[in-house]
């Protein structure tokens, strides 16, 4: 079942189409000082006529930044110009002052260049400290990628790595310029740092210079700007909406990072939190305060584009020979997708003239998927490509859930759905979708759990996600990644409902092993109305299942040498009567009343471990043991029930000692079928599924227990197939539209 499109609609801004920048346009002085760089010369402004007959302009043109002054990025305009500014003001140079004067002045002052960077900009800080033969320290964010850092160093810099996003990246650069007395110089303005940001965007206004030229005086009809901090924006706006021009600004954002497009909607400066994108150089979660004013009023629409559309941009634009990253690249795809799906936004016509502004040249980067897949058994696949087994589950460790999370956080920003990223554990984030309602209707959780179990073992290739006989194959398919496409995909339905009530998604971390996901998301606040936790059920409904209680016994022994039974006492060898009672003790659990629906418990003992080496007599021998429980079993009495066989093996043998240690426990749950809410999914499960639904409990636990103590009204209801933690893993195609719709339809109806 796919949905019509729900990605994120373009803001348009009516302001814009009046607003006259009070700003001027470029300066002699600072074309002047460009000229006088090492291996400047003006850049290229390519023709893209193919381009231009598909959308129906008069011509399309690249301005092409792929090489400035020996760097792959325009940044060294504003970079230089405004460390120059910075430099002369400290060293009380006039403003004609040439580079050799200046170099001494650097060097006799031990001025030192700071900046914060995702990329370009910190490379032309280096280059520009490289120049003037003095030192730079650049700020990045840790997660920057290896190839990025190797280009700065490459520059001379003092690399470091911050633990946090390039937000915490200019807080740090800030901190150490203020106590060093370095030099910052950076393309964001904030409170009390207004004067170089300002001489940044002035440093841009030489490329806009060299494209009125190359255009010989024609002022084009629509620019595509891209929008990081909003500085270079800022120097677009500022040239182009003046007297005289009648030219529309388009800015593009990355989807995962659109401060200028949140600040827009909001019609306030907004702050968002980032995630990776390729498009580092415009990851920024916080609008430059200076750029803000001019882009709220000069703007005419912002768009954002996924990773995967900038991708597809790159290897446009090698096709009529520009050489571009994604940075450079995403203007472009920010066109094509006006042109295709909102081209009444710009009054285009056959005479227009567009002109992209591709701001950087190649770079390595990791090729990304796909977000616009809107049908769940796609989705399915992609969901499965993406490795996400669970560290704590084997010795081999696992990659965890931060890929995956990623994955889903950029899905859902694609489609503007309010995103939220939750990671108390690092490296194990869960991720919270939330699609608004007007108000004043019922909320509905839709949630499961993004781990998997080990690939170790996995008969083929586990990340295939091929599709063979009906059926989606690989680690996960049906323990639960097709739960969580139908999730998404029924979000991404109710976004564009209007329904009264929210709708949200919970994809978690760690099910398969302590559920600290759930743990989070319900300790952070997030409650609903009811709850469908779309764990495998081969389309039946459950409404109860069985909860555990984990249960370490320490027999105590003494040790001694092997040689001198006279002083050993053998823990192992005591340890194995307390098994024998064991064994006894699990089968009277077997026999016993139970529960109406899930039967009786049990219990078993899963690990063993005890003793040094082969000539000592053991000290201790513990025995792991997992209880499984129905309702009205308690830790407190599983404990108990432990202790009675303990304490009577302590009366009739010798020696025998022993200590107990409660581990993990989990409630078993249990919710009544006339539960209003569950009354109303089933008729809607029913209805997707064309005839009745089947009720069956489980032996296994989910995370339905944990919402059933927040007081969240849950049911389990998810796809067909097998394979869950075997060889071979697998979802039917028909479960997952069914599942999909049965969703989408509990959703229209709860929530409306």
């Amino acid at each position: 079942m796919a949905v019509r499109s729900t990605r994120r609609v373009p803001y348009v801004n009516p302001l814009a189409q009046t607003w006259i920048s009070a700003s001027p346009g470029s300066s002699e002085a600072i074309a002047n000082f460009h000229k006088k760089m090492p291996g400047f010369e003006p850049t290229p402004l390519v023709a893209v006529d193919k381009l231009a007959a598909e959308i129906g302009v008069k011509a399309v043109y690249v301005k092409d930044e792929s090489s400035r002054c020996g760097l792959p990025s325009f940044k060294i305009l504003g970079a230089s110009w405004a460390a120059f500014r910075a430099i002369i003001g400290k060293t009380k140079l006039p403003i004609d002052t040439d580079f050799a004067t200046l170099r001494k002045s650097v060097k006799a002052a031990s001025i030192t260049l700071a900046a914060a960077t995702e990329g370009n900009h910190g490379r032309a800080v280096a280059r520009v400290a490289s120049i003037l033969e003095t030192s730079s320290k650049i700020f990045v964010p840790r997660c920057l990628h290896k190839a990025t850092i190797a280009l700065l160093e490459s520059e001379a810099a003092t690399v470091v790595l911050v633990d946090g996003d390039y937000d915490e990246a200019v807080r740090m650069a800030r901190q150490e310029a203020d106590r060093y007395g370095a030099i910052l110089v950076q393309d964001t303005a904030f409170d009390g740092y207004e004067e170089i940001p300002k001489w940044v965007v002035e440093g841009y206004s030489t490329m806009m210079a060299e494209i009125d030229v190359q255009l010989m005086g024609k002022a084009p009809d629509l620019v595509i700007a891209p929008v990081g901090v909003g500085s270079f924006a800022h120097a677009v706006v500022s040239h182009y909406k003046t007297p005289g021009r009648a030219t529309q600004i388009l800015a593009v954002e990355p989807d995962s990072a659109a401060c200028l497009w949140k600040s827009l909607a909001a019609d306030k400066l907004t702050t968002v939190p980032t995630r990776k994108t390729i498009m580092a150089g415009m990851n920024c979660g916080t609008l430059s305060t200076t750029a803000w004013p001019v882009l709220r009023n000069g703007v005419d629409a912002s768009v954002t584009v996924s990773d995967a559309e900038a991708h597809e941009a790159v290897g446009n634009l090698r096709e009529v020979g520009v050489s571009a990253g994604p940075c450079g690249a995403a203007p472009l795809a920010a066109l094509k997708h006006i042109s295709r799906s909102h081209s009444d936004i710009f009054k285009l016509d056959k005479d227009s003239v567009v002109v992209v502004l591709c701001t950087e040249g190649p770079r390595e980067y990791d090729v990304p998927m796909d977000v616009s897949i809107e049908d769940p058994v796609m989705l399915t696949q992609a969901l499965i490509r993406i490795d996400s087994t669970n560290p704590g589950l084997s010795r081999a460790g696992g990659a965890g859930e931060l890929e995956i999370a990623t994955y889903i956080s950029a899905w859902l920003e694609h489609r503007g759905i309010e995103t939220h990223w939750l990671e108390k554990t690092t490296g194990r984030p869960s991720v919270v979708g939330v699609s608004r309602g007007t108000g004043g209707g019922k909320s509905l959780l839709l949630t499961g759990h993004i781990d998997t179990v080990t690939t170790a073992g996995y008969d083929g290739n586990p990340l295939s996600g091929d599709i063979r006989d009906g059926s989606v194959f690989g680690r996960g398919a049906y323990d639960m990644k097709a739960g969580i496409a139908a999730s998404l995909v029924a979000l991404a339905t109710a976004k564009v409902s209007q329904l009264s009530g929210d709708v949200m998604i919970a994809a978690v971390a760690d099910e398969e092993d302590v559920s600290i996901g759930t743990e989070e998301v319900l300790k952070a606040g997030w409650r609903a109305d009811g709850a469908i936790v779309s764990e495998p059920t081969n389309l039946n409904v459950t409404l109860a299942h069985k909860g555990f209680t984990w249960l370490y016994v320490d027999i105590i022994g003494r040790s001694a040498h092997g040689s001198r039974p006279d002083l050993g006492i053998d823990a192992i060898c005591k340890a194995g009567h307390f098994l024998v009672e064991l064994d006894k003790y699990s089968q009277d659990i077997l026999k016993g009343p139970g529960h109406p629906i899930l039967g009786t418990g049990s219990i078993h003992a899963s690990l063993i471990q005890g003793g040094e080496e082969l000539t000592s007599y053991p000290a201790v021998c513990t025995i792991s043991i997992e209880r499984r429980t129905v309702p009205g079993e308690t830790p407190d009495i599983v404990v108990a029930e432990i202790r009675r066989i303990l304490d009577r093996l302590t009366k009739t043998m010798p020696n025998f000692k022993y200590e107990t240690r409660i581990g993990m426990s989990r409630n078993p749950f249990h919710i009544s079928k006339d539960e209003p809410f569950v009354s109303g999914a089933l008729q809607n499960i029913e209805h997707a599924l064309g005839m009745p639904a089947t009720l069956r409990p489980e032996r296994f636990w989910t995370d339905c227990a944990l919402l059933a103590e927040a007081e969240i009204p849950a049911l389990l209801f998810g796809v067909n197939g097998g394979g869950a933690h075997a060889a071979t893993e697998w979802a039917t195609v028909d479960s997952i539209r069914k599942v999909t719709r049965a969703l989408t339809l509990t959703a229209l109806d709860f929530c409306k």
